[in-house]
């Protein structure tokens, strides 16, 4: 029957679709358990990495901090960097895993040592290099370090990791890191970097020549200044640098005294023996000096010209001093020799022969050299000559001191012409006297020496006490501010004074208004008894001022008679204008500068620069 097979298969697949339901819902469930037991495994190994790079870490910070791994010395020293690890490690989906390297190394000192432990094994197990040379060319390139971490991320809890998968994949230049531990600069070595090479095994001599001066006793870090000066010598076939090493010991030179040479003057490496040098040596023996001694003395930051040095030699050898004295001079004072190779030296004897030494005089001054540099020295005698010249000294007065005195100028670090008037309480001419009755009185004003206030002279005395006895008649108070200011300002002799003040009491003032006016400007007395008379006449005759304004602003007697008559007739004419206001005071006329005074009232009219400068024409031109 159709109808009934159709009904059967009906409900066959109604029976079926359950069965695939309940199995789908099986298999979910069975994925679901398998990814628990996953999680829970990776979480347990996780755990165990997280204990394992604390533990790491501590007694790294113990270590590093030098302190025993307790639990107060850790948490003082330590416990920074260990929480910051703690929180650089806690989960896979935190952003610390995937922190670039460069920023940590900056924040964290041992994961920069880290850093640099692991470019330090790929430089000596993956390139080859001596493990001495991988470290240092990984502990003293700083820069090329810096560029390098900062390409790399940090994809789990391993640092040295990280970088080591880096470098698999992006091998570095090796000349950058070699030339940076050498001592250069990557300004300097850039013209140095080989265009078709990458690989420092691949320029054999270059590496065989620097093991050549590594192993003699160069430090790497000078070698950098050897390659600069004398590229060359990096070229040298097997054996030819040796043997040149040697031909300084045969002079009699120690290995270490000619590591300390060659890295200070690496010219000697080129060519044969430099006879010169040869020289130098022969001169110094000569005279008492040991070989050890230019290892004591010389320096390694300096480049040594040994013909300049020489040629200095032969110029002592003309001022007649013995090979005793030679020699105790060079002991007592290397630095005449060996400090710019001793062209300092040769520009102070030129120094002293143009101020009119003579050859013995030069003499007398290098046996007696204070123990201090040439260079200080010579900078000390240029200063005292300009302070000589500041205190208007003339020129033969100058160069028989420094004849005389050379020594004394040499060692005085003055100070400055203006302070010392300020606290000696004197003028230049003063100065200039004292200097020429006694030279050696320069020793007293030193920097950091203190300077005593000079006694004043008797005329000075007199003079004070003049004025003083005339403003305690007018009623000044002895001691007061106002004494004293009267006193600074005030210029001239009593009788003087006197006859300035009673000019002013012609004019009809009382004698308690001169005094309040001499108390408010005392340098209104400065002018003499005809200025005064002269200036007073004008201002209430020609200008038409009342003498009340004398009163109120006594400073007006001070001014130039052609300054107060341009700014009133201005004043005038802009208040004709309707300008300004009509009572302005004669102090905010008159005490301004010209500047303020233009810009204030002058440019208030659009005429006004015209006729200021038609104004001014006209009085000046009077």
């Amino acid at each position: 029957n159709p109808q009934a097979n159709v009904r059967k298969a009906q409900k066959q697949r109604v029976q079926v679709k359950p069965q695939r339901e309940r199995g789908a819902v099986a298999k979910r469930r069975s994925l679901k358990l398998s990814q628990r037991k996953a999680s829970k495994k990776f979480k347990t190994s996780l755990q165990k990495l997280r204990t394992s790079h604390v533990l790491k870490w501590v007694s790294l910070l113990c270590t590093e901090n030098c302190c025993s791994p307790s639990k107060s010395s850790l948490y003082v020293s330590g416990s920074y960097q260990l929480l910051r690890h703690l929180r650089f490690c806690t989960t896979g989906s935190d952003v610390g895993l995937r922190n670039n390297l460069g920023e940590l190394a900056k924040k964290s000192r041992v994961v920069r040592s880290e850093a640099q432990a692991a470019l330090s094994e790929y430089f000596h197990s993956t390139r080859g290099f001596q493990i001495t040379d991988a470290e240092n060319m990984s502990k003293n390139a700083p820069e090329f370090f810096d560029s390098l971490v900062k390409r790399v991320d940090v994809r789990d809890a391993k640092v040295g990791r990280s970088l080591a998968r880096f470098l698999r994949y992006h091998p570095v230049n090796e000349f950058e890191p070699f030339f940076e531990s050498i001592g250069l600069k990557p300004s300097e070595y850039l013209s140095f970097l080989p265009r078709d090479l990458m690989f420092l095994n691949d320029d054999q001599l270059l590496l065989e020549n620097y093991n050549v001066l590594c192993n003699y006793g160069i430090a790497r870090n000078r070698i950098g200044k050897i390659y600069k000066e004398e590229r060359e010598v990096f070229q040298y076939e097997c054996g030819v640098l040796q043997s040149k090493l040697r031909s300084f010991q045969h002079l009699g030179l120690k290995q270490s005294t000619v590591a300390k040479i060659i890295a200070s003057s690496p010219r000697l490496l080129r060519g044969d023996v430099d006879q010169e040098f040869v020289e130098v040596l022969a001169k110094l023996k000569k005279v008492g000096i040991e070989y050890e001694w230019l290892e004591e003395h010389m320096s390694e930051e300096d480049s040594y010209n040994w013909k300049n040095m020489l040629e200095l030699i032969f110029l002592l050898s003309e001022m007649d001093l013995s090979d005793e004295q030679f020699g105790e001079l060079f002991r007592q004072h290397p630095d005449l020799l060996l400090e710019c190779s001793g062209r300092i030296t040769s520009c102070l004897f030129g120094l002293l022969l143009k101020f009119g030494s003579t050859m013995g005089d030069v003499r007398t001054a290098i046996l007696q050299f204070p123990q201090i540099s040439v260079s200080k020295f010579t900078n000390n005698l240029c200063n005292c000559y300009k302070f000589l010249i500041e205190i208007n000294m003339d020129v033969q007065e100058i160069g028989r001191i420094v004849r005389l005195y050379p020594t004394v100028l040499g060692s005085c670090e003055l100070k400055k012409v203006d302070s010392l008037m300020s606290t000696l309480n004197c003028g230049k001419n003063r100065l200039c006297q004292m200097v020429k009755d006694d030279p050696c009185i320069l020793k007293k004003w030193v920097l950091g020496v203190r300077v005593d206030r000079l006694e004043e002279p008797k005329r000075v005395l007199r003079v004070r006490m003049m004025k003083t006895k005339f403003l305690l008649s007018l009623g000044f108070v002895e001691k007061s501010k106002e004494m004293e200011k009267a006193i600074k300002v005030v210029r001239g002799k009593g009788v003087e004074l006197e006859e300035r003040f009673e000019s002013l009491l012609n004019f009809g003032f009382s004698r308690e208004q001169v005094i309040q006016m001499v108390k408010v400007s005392p340098q209104i007395l400065n002018q003499s008894k005809d200025v005064i008379e002269t200036k007073i006449g004008f201002f209430i005759k020609e200008l038409g001022l009342p003498v009340s304004d004398l009163l109120t602003h006594p400073k007006l007697v001070s001014y130039n008679i052609k300054r107060v008559k341009l700014r009133l007739s201005m004043y005038k004419w802009l208040k004709d204008k309707g300008i300004v206001h009509p009572k302005l005071a004669l102090s905010t006329l008159l005490a301004s500068s010209e500047k303020r005074f233009v810009g204030t009232y002058v440019n208030a009219h659009p005429g006004g620069p015209e006729y200021w400068k038609r104004l001014k024409k006209e009085i000046y031109s009077d």
